[in-house]
C-alpha cells in the first residue's frame, strides 16, 4: 500500500469504529483485525501503519467525530506530510475542500471532560489517559521466579511486577507458556496487593470476570486456604479454569451468580470471610490508554447506573465479611462518582464499618481510599478503598 492508500484505509477503519461507538458495536481492536482479515494483500507494515494512524486519530478527537475523514483531517492539521497525502490520486483520500471541517480536538466529550475535571483530572493528568500503555506482567511465585525472560523488565511498585515496552510479545515466551508470568497492569496488581490475602484465609473475588485478579490472590495465598471466584457472566468465568491450570493455581472454587439473587449461591459464606474483593463494573475511564474509543460510548446515565451497581455489590460483599475481616472496593475509574463518593456513601449506609487507608507503594489519597493514575503512577487509573468491620 502507498502512504496515501494507508491514510484512506485508516479513514475507512475509523468510519467503522465511529459507527460501532454509536451503536455499542465491537471494539476498535476487533474492527481493525476483521478489516485486515479480508484484505490479505496488506503486509505487516501496512497493518501497523493503518492501526497507528487510526488510533492516533481516535486519541486526538474529544467529541465523537462526524466521520473517519474528519478525524484524519484533525491529524493532518498538525502534520504537513500527512496533509499532502490528501491529493485525490488513486487509492488516496480526496483533496481537502476549502473550509472543510475537521473533528473536535480534546480529551473526551465535553460532559465527560467536565466530570473528570470535577474529580480533579485535568491538564497533563487528563492527557495521560490517552497515552499508549506499556505492557506489564506479574511474576507468578506459584511457578517460580521466571529467571530466564528474554528481556529484562523494569520493576514496578507492585511486588512481583515488571514493565516492558508496548507490543512486547510476552505471550510467545516460554515463561508465559509455563505460567511463570501473567499479563496484568501494575495498578491491577496493586489492587490485589491491597486485599492482603494470606495463606489459610477464606477470600472471595466477588466480580472475578476471567480471573486475572483471582490468580494474583491465589499466588498471595500460596495455594493454602479457600479462594472463591464469583461472577454472573458464565463465558468470562469459564476462562478462569485453563488460566488457573497454567498458573498452577489449584482448588479455586467457582460460583456462577444470578443477578439480584446472589445470596442464594453465597448463603454459606455469609459472615465468614476474611476478605472480599469487590472489583466492581465501572465506566473504565482509567483504561482509555488501551481502548480510547470507549470514551465515546459513555453517557451520564450509564455512570449513574454503574454507581448504583457498585453500591449494591458493596452491600452484598459486606454481608460476607466476618467481624475483623476486610472489604476491598476497586474500580478502574477516575470519576469520584465511582470512587471516593461511593466509598463515603458505603460508610454512611453502614455506620459500624470503618475505612482503612490502603498501604500501597504508589497512589495518592482520595477520600477514604487511594487513587492511581497513569500520569503519577504509570498504571491504569484505579480507585481502591478498604473497609473493616470491627470485632
Amino acid at each position: 500500500m502507498t502512504p496515501a492508500a494507508r491514510v484512506q484505509a485508516a479513514i475507512e477503519v475509523l468510519d467503522l469504529v465511529i459507527a460501532a461507538a454509536r451503536s455499542n458495536g465491537p471494539s476498535a481492536d476487533r474492527i481493525i483485525a476483521e478489516w485486515f482479515r479480508v484484505r490479505r494483500y496488506a503486509g505487516s507494515g501496512d497493518r501497523r501503519a493503518v492501526r497507528e494512524l487510526a488510533y492516533a486519530a481516535i486519541r486526538s478527537c474529544g467529541e465523537i467525530p462526524a466521520s473517519g475523514r474528519a478525524a484524519m483531517l484533525l491529524l493532518a492539521r498538525y502534520d504537513a506530510a500527512l496533509a499532502a497525502l490528501f491529493d485525490g490520486s488513486r487509492h488516496a483520500p480526496e483533496a481537502m475542500a476549502a473550509g472543510e471541517l475537521a473533528a473536535v480536538e480534546g480529551v473526551a466529550p465535553a460532559w465527560l471532560a467536565a466530570t473528570l475535571a470535577g474529580s480533579d483530572i485535568t491538564g497533563e493528568e487528563a492527557q495521560a489517559l490517552l497515552a499508549r500503555a506499556p505492557l506489564n506482567v506479574r511474576i507468578n511465585p506459584l511457578r517460580g521466579n521466571a529467571q530466564d525472560l528474554p528481556l529484562a523488565g523494569e520493576p514496578l511498585a507492585a511486588p512481583h511486577g515488571l514493565r516492558f515496552p508496548a507490543g512486547t510479545p510476552v505471550e510467545q515466551w516460554d515463561a508465559f507458556t509455563r505460567g511463570e508470568i501473567e499479563v496484568q497492569d501494575g495498578g491491577s496488581q496493586l489492587a490485589c496487593h491491597a486485599v492482603g490475602a494470606r495463606p489459610g484465609e477464606t477470600v472471595v473475588d466477588l466480580c472475578a470476570g476471567a480471573g486475572g485478579k483471582t490468580l494474583a490472590l491465589a499466588a498471595a495465598m500460596d495455594g493454602r486456604g479457600r479462594l472463591i471466584a464469583c461472577d454472573s457472566d458464565r463465558a468470562r468465568l469459564a476462562r478462569l479454569t485453563p488460566r488457573a491450570e497454567r498458573a498452577g493455581a489449584h482448588d479455586i472454587e467457582q460460583r456462577l451468580l444470578n443477578p439480584r439473587r446472589e445470596t442464594e449461591a453465597l448463603a454459606d459464606l455469609i459472615g465468614s470471610c476474611d476478605a472480599v474483593l469487590v472489583d466492581a463494573p465501572c465506566s473504565g475511564t482509567g483504561t482509555w490508554r488501551r481502548n480510547p474509543e470507549a470514551r465515546w460510548r459513555l453517557a451520564p446515565a450509564q455512570v449513574e447506573r454503574y454507581g448504583a451497581t457498585q453500591a449494591y455489590l458493596l452491600d452484598l460483599g459486606a454481608t460476607l465479611v466476618r467481624p475483623g475481616g476486610r472489604l476491598v472496593f476497586v474500580t478502574c475509574s477516575l470519576l469520584d462518582a465511582e470512587g471516593a463518593d461511593g466509598a463515603a456513601a458505603f460508610l454512611a449506609r453502614h455506620p459500624g464499618w470503618q475505612a482503612l487507608q490502603p498501604q500501597l507503594p504508589a497512589g495518592r489519597p482520595r477520600g477514604e481510599g487511594v487513587r492511581l493514575t497513569p500520569f503519577h503512577d504509570g498504571t491504569d487509573g484505579f480507585f481502591i478503598a478498604c473497609f473493616t468491620l470491627p470485632c
